[in-house]
């Protein structure tokens, strides 16, 4: 009953399957071999455009990097106060780029269009003291499994683009939130003004494959100075490729991803159907954050059920009593219903 992190899950075959492909004979290193020209390409093909692709090996490497490409003196990012680049990478993003982070309020997880407005008209040009904004960072899916509409995204980008920042995207979860909206890549990205994305595969059947897309090809030859000052330039680039050319292949990354959210789909309707645990809000990719008794949510763990307990967001106004807990679940490409099922049978 795993259900701590889509990232706790393994490979998927076909991804094993082309690493060991990958490790016989011999192959150009440092990005220059056959298969990191493939899945360029095929990164292209995707999104419909010609873009940059650079490998990495973590989000947070990617975040991180994406953001070091709008580093200015006393530049500002705004991002969500729950972003992963704010609450979960040690300050990597602000090492690697200089920059500072600007968190801008939304419910739901998600960057309010007024709010930011407001956030940016903070800083005049010109004034020094204050610093510069920059970048716009947003994250697709949300920390708490929700989702920017096509039009949010819209009204944001434009907002970006009227005062000149970089907009980013932390895709860790990007195929879930691709197939959740049930739109084309070029369309959740640089068709809404999209500079940059961090394209995750780890947490959707990959073993270690991340990467930043560069929209504008342009601006490769830059990045890839960051990409090697930041130590993500592989010598053996084709093992990321392989896993990414197999993640790619018949649409396994799309497949994998509604697997998961068909899977956080089934959990929200059951344990929304028990009278021990309520849902926080509904879920719109493969999250899941119910509210159960600290007694029960206790009682799961030493089941051996594997989950998160969460702090609720600050825009979130319903109570939760004292002997109450917001908890997090998590599906992945090898979530099983029968995991589900043997779940809710310890809540009964």
């Amino acid at each position: 009953m795993f259900f701590a992190s889509d990232n706790w899950a393994g490979a998927h075959p076909a991804v094993a399957k082309a690493l060991g492909e990958a490790a016989a004979g011999f192959d150009p290193a440092y990005g220059s071999g056959d298969w990191d020209k493939r899945v360029s390409q095929r990164f292209s093909e995707i999104f419909e455009r010609e873009v940059a692709v650079f490998f990495v090996s973590t989000g947070t490497a990617a975040n991180s990097l994406s953001l070091s490409m709008a580093g200015r003196p006393g530049g500002v990012v705004f991002c969500h106060p729950e972003a992963h680049i704010r609450e979960d990478e040690c300050g990597a993003p602000e090492f690697f780029s200089g920059l500072r982070l600007h968190p801008v309020d939304g419910v739901l997880g998600k960057i309010d269009a007024d709010a930011l407005s407001k956030a940016i008209d903070r800083y005049p040009p010109c004034f020094v003291h204050g610093g510069r904004p920059v970048a716009l960072s947003i994250t697709q899916a949300t920390e708490i499994g929700t989702l920017y509409a096509l039009d949010e995204i819209d009204a944001l980008g434009r907002l970006a683009k009227q005062s000149n920042l970089m907009l980013h995207m932390d895709g860790a979860r990007f195929a879930n939130a691709l197939v959740a909206l049930d739109c084309s890549p070029a369309d959740m990205t640089w068709r809404r003004g999209l500079d940059m994305l961090s394209f995750g595969g780890t947490k959707n059947g990959c073993w270690c494959a991340e990467a930043v897309v560069l929209f504008d090809p342009s601006r490769a030859e830059e990045f890839a100075f960051h990409h090697k000052r930041g130590a993500q330039l592989f010598s053996k680039s084709r093992f990321v490729a392989a896993q990414f050319e197999a993640y790619l292949t018949d649409d396994l990354w799309l497949e994998n991803a509604r697997h998961a959210n068909a899977m956080a789909s089934l959990l929200a309707d059951r344990l929304s159907s028990l009278p021990t645990a309520r849902l926080a809000w509904k879920p719109q990719a493969n999250e899941v954050f119910p509210i159960l008794k600290k007694h029960t949510a206790a009682r799961l763990q030493a089941e051996g059920a594997k989950f998160y307990d969460w702090p609720a967001p600050g825009w979130y106004g319903q109570p939760i009593d004292d002997d109450e807990m917001l908890c997090r679940f998590v599906t992945s490409f090898a979530t099983r219903e029968e995991d589900i099922s043997q779940l809710l049978s310890l809540l009964g």
